[in-house]
């Protein structure tokens, strides 16, 4: 999936964003006007993202804080969060709870039994929530200059903390079990369509495909920017830094299944449970636990906010292009506007920290970050490689690169990608599990409304179909035809040569004279 999605559609977004020099919404636009709700949705689906994820370094937050105890407070049953089926080790007894579950349900959430139960305010998380969106304000409000500075050290911290817990953890009895039930593969797991979803799916949100973040970034590249370099680059470095976090994870699993004579198979949960569970279970096991236990948790506030910094831009960045002369007469500095972004975003996601917040969080995970996205991906395919065609963005890149794109990115974009985006798409639909946390099914109303929250996405996609067709002029096939034609909308102007608020950004891009009757030259081909 990585090979043949995941590394084609990534460089066909950089290429997109560096030669429009805008953000989703207008890029979509311009590339095809018909389509252009997808940059809208991509745009929504990190509003999404951006209103629940924080509370992820929320967490972090809270366990840093508390990894200064001694001895740790997930490390025993002797406190007053702990029931009475509490237990220091994880049995084969279905009953029984470690401690590190239930710091994290009954210290931490204080969760209720279900999403019927709202229950009250977690303070505590309410502050911590504050002060994770101050510190993303603080790193993000001089732009993306000043993001990029902190994000040489929230980006390669990370990995020298890995190598320190790596060399930590293959000296631990059991490592060794752990690391080779990670890398033994069970091959008839390869007949179920659900890990070819699933990979797909993971594909896209580890490298970012269809957020919007990637077209939004690479906008601010200079012209001329070797882009498969940077394809290359991202796609390599992400897929290894996934393999060495696994055995960071699966040495320390190996671990707690040789302390607990527990099968590394009943230990290998996902999502919340591996980070905020089972994870600190093993600190606490360990020789220096605080100090381990610090290191890392300041590991997933460095990581967190990395992703944190780039759905904030995206959004800013897509105002921006958007309302650039408006905005700016209202608030007159762009770090106001962040300001209003952060602040918004921090009040939707207020809910994530009540005591139903977990519920919350999953139930919008799910149908954001899973549902949503394969769809979105699907139609910026369909808009990019068969509206605006394979040849068009082969001579975008050559015009910026000197380079076409060679065969194997032309037949992925023209063939492959859209054939299994689609072959995905149907049957995540016809495979579809509803929204679960753990063994907690939610019920029919919240599924309900979480595909209202999917449905806060994709809708933008028809939309935007509709309002093109109304706006352009002509007959119904006279529009139908503009609606399939770059730049027919005439929203590019002398954007893609100007910076956003009319500096000007380069002057070896061209000037457009024209933007209705290109149907097959790009504006660079016509007037250079």
């Amino acid at each position: 999936m990585l090979v043949v999605l995941g590394i084609p559609l990534l460089h066909m977004e950089l290429i997109v964003g560096q030669y429009t020099r805008k953000g989703p919404v207008h890029a979509l636009s311009i590339v095809c006007p018909l389509l252009k709700g997808v940059g809208i949705a991509s745009v929504a689906i990190s509003f999404a993202l951006c209103t629940y994820y924080n509370v992820v370094i929320t967490w972090a937050l809270y366990y840093l804080f508390n990894s200064f105890q001694n001895p740790l407070p997930w490390e025993n049953c002797n406190n007053t969060w702990n029931t009475p089926n509490c237990t220091n080790q994880a049995t084969n007894n279905s009953g029984s709870v470690t401690a590190s579950q239930e710091f994290f349900r009954h210290k931490m959430l204080e969760q209720t039994s279900g999403v019927e139960e709202t229950g009250g305010m977690r303070w505590e998380l309410f502050l911590i929530l504050v002060l994770a969106w101050i510190l993303i304000y603080i790193c993000i409000f001089k732009g993306v200059k000043s993001t990029g500075k902190v994000v040489y050290f929230t980006a390669l911290f990370p990995y020298v903390m890995l190598i320190a817990l790596l060399i930590n953890n293959v000296q631990l009895p059991g490592a060794l079990d752990g690391i080779k039930f990670f890398i033994v593969p069970k091959w008839d797991m390869l007949q179920s369509v659900e890990v070819w979803v699933n990979a797909a799916v993971q594909i896209f949100n580890s490298i970012g495909i269809g957020f919007g973040s990637l077209i939004a970034m690479s906008s601010y590249n200079s012209f001329n920017n070797n882009i498969l370099k940077d394809t290359l680059t991202i796609s390599i470095v992400n897929s290894l830094t996934s393999i060495l976090a696994g055995f960071v994870i699966f040495s320390a699993l190996g671990y707690m299944s040789y302390l607990q004579g527990i099968p590394v198979g009943d230990l290998a949960v996902d999502g919340v449970g591996l980070v905020y569970v089972v994870y600190p279970q093993a600190f606490a096991t360990m020789p220096a636990s605080q100090l381990w236990a610090v290191m890392f948790f300041f590991m997933l506030l460095c990581l967190g906010l990395d992703t944190q910094f780039v759905m904030v831009e995206v959004l800013v960045t897509s105002l921006l292009d958007e309302f650039y002369k408006t905005l700016i007469a209202i608030f007159k500095r762009k770090e106001l506007l962040i300001l209003l972004v952060c602040a918004v975003t921090f009040l939707l996601g207020v809910p994530c920290v009540l005591q139903v917040g977990i519920y919350v969080f999953q139930l919008m995970d799910h149908y954001t970050a899973i549902v949503s996205i394969v769809f979105l991906a699907f139609f910026e395919v369909v808009a990019i490689c068969w509206s605006y065609g394979v040849t068009r963005l082969s001579h975008n890149l050559e015009e910026m690169t000197g380079k076409r794109a060679n065969i194997f990115f032309r037949v992925c974009w023209l063939i492959i990608a859209p054939v299994l985006i689609a072959v995905i798409m149907v049957f995540s639909v016809i495979k579809f599990k509803p929204a679960r946390y753990e063994s907690y099914v939610f019920p029919p109303w919240a599924q309900g409304v979480g595909w209202v929250i999917a449905m806060f996405s994709i809708i933008w996609i028809p939309l935007g179909v509709l309002h093109t067709l109304w706006k352009l002029p002509g007959s119904f096939i006279q529009k139908l035809k503009l609606s399939i034609t770059p730049y027919a909308l005439n929203e590019l102007s002398k954007s893609p040569y100007y910076e956003r608020g009319g500096t000007y950004r380069d002057p070896g891009i061209p000037v457009i004279t024209s933007t209705i009757d290109l149907p097959e030259k790009s504006p660079a081909e016509t007037y250079f």
